[in-house]
Order: structure tokens, then C-alpha cells, then sequence
């Protein structure tokens, strides 16, 4: 796209007095905290790294399962993937840890292809610029960390986005990324990115004149070409193993889930995206909008406005009108959002500018002081009345100073003190300021408190007390309202994989584990049951889990 007119978007950009590798740097100290050092976590961790586990034991990658189960939610690009790093990382790191990698890696490809969008939209240093801004939401600052499928979602449509953007200008090379991100995203989460990026395509066109050339139409050529492999190779080998799996998988997980008459997952609504987006997209949507206000009618006549402004509302509308809803589906906003903010970084007014970065100084060090005095209390129990209330939030967790945890935090709050001390002044500074500050935010979180978080959202110290219980001998273990992610984490930590009676119905198992909640008055399941355990996670107050017996059948 750089071929066309260079308007007030194309000016060039510096780096705001940050070398190019001291901003890989930044970005790579964004990407690394969190990402090992803690069990999977209820409720999309546990169940994914379920799947994956699945895929270590017996190589199938065909039928993502789950505990003995297929689970036909998801394609399996992501588990394939995470399974893969699992193998290549552990040992030294546990499996868990090492699956966990994947999503790492998938977010320096989406930082990378956002990156080169906006260098391609916008001219030399917006690129870095747009990735600053996509750290620096807070919406995707704990996602982009988790074992979930999303983040590979994120980084198909990051590649998607970069073909399209590249397409006017090189319409081959456009086409084939335009492909492989749809088909990445295909491949990561079902339908819902092809239909996103296939209207985001369609629309262009339709609505302004530079889209409609015979190079663009050679680029959707060339991007079908390229996403027929993504798009039918595994349907057609989960069709081939299960007529049955495939049509669950297509009709009632994706349609069934848009559509909402499979009645599976969370409820969304028309304004439940409109309500998050004012803090899930801060900084991106208040620069974005300031881009937009600023080139007014004149913006829409260029193609470097119209791609992400189209790809914006195209999602938004279609996220909208889905019947099934999470915060985690909105991450794909952040891209176009992050690319128009770049777009207006440059000309944004003195003190709007002046306020978001002394906004950002002012409270990104208030935070990381707040963290480094709740560390002390944790580790040390001083103040004593605000350790005892930690304990009590957390009371599986037992002090131990590291030393190598403590140097960490010190080098992101030293690094974070450099950055403010050696940053030069320059439009580019608010932009870099705040991505240091969710940085140090987010490494701090990550690397203080991993282990502390770790105690409660883990439940490797609840099977292991049921484990503790089980009778020395027994024919098998039936259960009864039991999540996914607790048999993925039964399987995981103890290999057991029950017999669910919503699935098989009544069985002979002299074992059956009912999962419910605190307060609830679950009686056994019939006289010739006794209880032989109890528990729940440490510090959780809600789920309860009880464990009966019954004499064998003979």
C-alpha cells in the first residue's frame, strides 16, 4: 500500500529515542512472564491442556479429546502445536509449562504481523508504534498469556490483516498471507474467523473505489488457493474417522454456538462488546477515535483508513449478533483498533499526549509499589493485619523468599525507572511509556505472585487429597456434574478418567465423584453409598467436591 498517496498517516515515525532492540526487548519482556512456573488454571487452561495431553498419550490428532471423551469444540491447530512444544521443552520444564510455550510463541507472530501492518499502512516506525499500542491494552494482557486457542485465533487474523494490507501493493504475496491467516484462524477456533475475515474482505470493495481492481481480485484468488489446505485437510480426515464428531463438531459448535439453538455457552448480546470496549481496548479506542475525528471525510478516501475501520465494525457487528458471548472473543478488535491509533499518534494534540504520559508515570509507579508492599506482606507478614488477609484469600500457600523471583521483580522496576529517566520527548513517547508500564505490571503480577495465585487456581492439591482417599482396591470411578476442567486435571494428575453419568448413564462403579457447590445439600446417591472424602481447591468457597463408595458389585 505504500505506492498510494502519502497523506498526514504516511509521515515517518522514530522510535522515541528507543533503539530497535530495545524495543524487541520490551516486547519480549512482555511476552515471557506468565508463561511458566504454574499449573494449569481453571477454567480454559485446565481443559485445554487436557486436550493436549490427549495428544501426548496417543498421537491422535484427528479427535480433539478430552478425559476419555472427544470434545469437538475447537479445531486442533493449537493443541497439535502445544503438544509439539510440550515434547520439545519438557524436560527441563514440566509438560504443562512447556505447552504453555505455544502461546508465547503465537503472540511474537501476532505482534510481529500487526508490526508490519502498520509499517505497510502507515510508513517506517509505525510498525513498532502499533505493536506498542496492541501490548498496551489491557484487554489482552492476561489472555495472551493462558493456554487458550484464542491467541492462535489473534495471530490468524494478525497474518490475515498484513495480507490485506499488503495486497494493493504485492496482491499475490497479499492473497496467499490473506489465506494462511484465514486458515490459521480456521484451524484455531472453527468458522467465526473466515466469516469475519471473508466480510472484512468483501466489504472493502463494495464500499470504496481503490478496492475495486482485477489485483484485488487476483488477491482473493490467490487467498482462497491458499486456504483450501487449512480449510479441509483436517474435516475431511475428522469426517473420514466420524461422520458423527464432524457434523457435532460443525453444526453444533459453530453454527449451533452462533445461532445460539445449541444453547451452549455463555449468553452475549447486542451491547455486551459496546460495554466492555471503553477499558478492554484503553489506549487503542480513544487514539483510534482521535484518528478518525481528525481526518474526518477525508480519511475514508484512503486505503490505509478504510482496511481497519471496515475489519472494526465488520467484527464488532458480527460478535454482536452471535448468540454466545465472552470478553476473550473480543481480542480480534484490538488489531484494527491498534493500527488506526497509529495512525494519529503523531498529531496527537500537546496535552492529550503530556496526559497520557504522565498518567502513565504517575500510575503504572503507583502500582508497582503497591505490588512490591503486598510482596513484603506475603512473603514476610509485614503489615501483619494485611498478611493475615492474604492468607486467608490464598491458604494453600506457604512463604518462601527466592531469590532468583526477587531479582526479577527488581530488574523490571529498574528497567522501568531507566525507561522514564532515558526516554526523549517525542509524539512516539506517551505510546512507549504506557506498553513499559504494562510491561512492568504484568511482570510483576507474573513473577511476584505466580506461586501465591498458584495455590488457589491449582488443583493439583485437590486430587491429590482424593487420590490420598481412594480405596486400595476399586472397579472404576463414575462422576456426576463434573466440568471438563476437572477430568482433564484427574486424568492429568492422577491418570483417572471417570465415567460420567449424564454421558453413559447409571454404571456399575463403586466409585462416584459428585462435584457441587457450597451450601448445597448433596445427599448420597442412595443408601448403599457412604462418603469417603471431601474437598475443593484451597481458598475456594464454591465448589465442593465429594467422593462415595459402595461394595462391588459382584
Amino acid at each position: 500500500m505504500n505506492h498510494r498517496g502519502r497523506g498526514n498517516n504516511r509521515t515517518n515515525a522514530s522510535s522515541g529515542g528507543l533503539r530497535p532492540l530495545l524495543l524487541i526487548l520490551l516486547f519480549l519482556a512482555w511476552i515471557l512472564p506468565g508463561l511458566v512456573g504454574h499449573d494449569p488454571w481453571k477454567p480454559d487452561e485446565a481443559y485445554s491442556f487436557g486436550l493436549v495431553n490427549h495428544i501426548l498419550k496417543s498421537g491422535d490428532w484427528v479427535v480433539p479429546t478430552l478425559a476419555g471423551e472427544p470434545f469437538m469444540e475447537k479445531p486442533p491447530l493449537y493443541y497439535i502445536t502445544a503438544a509439539t512444544c510440550a515434547r520439545l521443552f519438557s524436560p527441563p520444564l514440566p509438560l504443562h509449562d512447556a505447552a504453555r510455550l505455544t502461546s508465547g510463541l503465537f503472540m511474537a507472530l501476532t505482534l510481529l504481523f500487526a508490526g508490519l501492518t502498520g509499517r505497510e499502512l502507515y510508513g517506517r516506525g509505525r510498525g513498532f508504534l502499533t505493536a506498542l499500542i496492541l501490548i498496551g491494552c489491557l484487554g489482552i494482557l492476561t489472555h495472551a498469556h493462558e493456554l487458550i486457542t484464542d491467541v492462535a485465533l489473534l495471530t490468524g487474523f494478525s497474518v490475515a490483516f498484513y495480507g490485506l494490507a499488503l495486497c494493493l501493493r504485492r496482491p499475490l504475496w497479499g492473497g496467499l498471507l490473506l489465506g494462511t491467516g484465514t486458515g490459521i484462524g480456521f484451524l484455531s477456533k472453527g468458522l467465526i474467523a473466515p466469516g469475519m475475515i471473508g466480510v472484512t474482505a468483501l466489504l472493502l470493495p463494495l464500499m470504496f473505489r481503490p478496492w475495486r481492481s482485477r489485483n484485488y481480485g487476483w488477491t482473493l484468488a490467490a487467498a482462497l488457493l491458499a486456504a483450501l489446505p487449512w480449510l479441509t485437510i483436517w474435516p475431511y480426515a475428522l469426517y473420514q474417522r466420524s461422520p458423527e464428531l464432524f457434523a457435532e463438531w460443525l453444526w453444533t459448535n459453530n453454527l449451533g454456538r452462533f445461532l445460539g439453538f445449541a444453547h451452549l455457552g455463555p449468553k452475549g448480546g447486542p451491547g455486551a462488546y459496546l460495554e466492555i470496549l471503553p477499558w478492554f481496548t484503553w489506549p487503542a479506542l480513544p487514539l483510534a477515535l482521535w484518528t478518525l475525528w481528525r481526518d474526518k471525510r477525508a480519511g475514508l478516501a484512503r486505503p490505509e483508513i478504510q482496511l481497519p475501520l471496515t475489519a472494526f465494525l465488520a467484527m464488532v457487528v458480527i460478535l454482536s449478533i452471535a448468540s454466545d458471548g465472552r470478553e476473550v472473543y473480543a481480542l480480534p478488535l484490538l488489531l484494527p483498533l491498534s493500527q488506526l491509533a497509529a495512525a494519529g499518534v503523531a498529531t496527537l494534540r500537546r496535552g492529550a499526549a503530556g496526559a497520557l504520559y504522565w498518567f502513565g508515570v504517575m500510575g503504572f509507579t503507583f502500582f508497582a509499589g503497591v505490588f512490591w508492599f503486598y510482596w513484603v506482606a506475603v512473603e514476610f507478614g509485614v503489615p501483619a493485619g494485611l498478611a493475615e488477609h492474604l492468607k486467608d484469600l490464598q491458604p494453600g500457600y506457604t512463604p518462601s523468599f527466592n531469590a532468583w523471583v526477587f531479582g526479577l521483580g527488581l530488574l523490571y522496576t529498574l528497567g522501568w525507572a531507566v525507561t522514564i529517566v532515558r526516554l526523549k520527548r517525542s509524539p512516539e513517547r506517551p505510546i512507549i511509556v504506557w506498553a513499559a508500564g504494562m510491561t512492568l505490571v504484568w511482570g510483576l503480577l507474573a513473577i511476584l505472585f505466580v506461586s501465591w495465585v498458584d495455590a488457589g487456581k491449582s488443583y493439583r492439591s485437590m486430587v491429590a487429597s482424593l487420590r490420598h482417599a481412594l480405596p486400595a482396591h476399586y472397579n472404576c470411578m463414575a462422576s456426576r456434574n463434573l466440568g471438563e476442567p476437572q477430568r482433564a486435571m484427574l486424568e492429568y494428575y492422577a491418570n483417572i478418567i471417570t465415567r460420567r453419568e449424564e454421558v453413559v448413564g447409571k454404571t456399575q462403579c463403586n466409585l462416584l465423584l459428585i462435584q457441587g457447590w457450597s451450601g448445597d445439600n448433596i445427599p448420597g446417591p442412595g443408601p448403599e453409598w457412604r462418603q469417603i472424602w471431601e474437598g475443593s481447591r484451597p481458598g475456594d468457597k464454591n465448589e465442593r467436591y465429594r467422593l462415595f463408595q459402595r461394595p462391588v458389585p459382584r
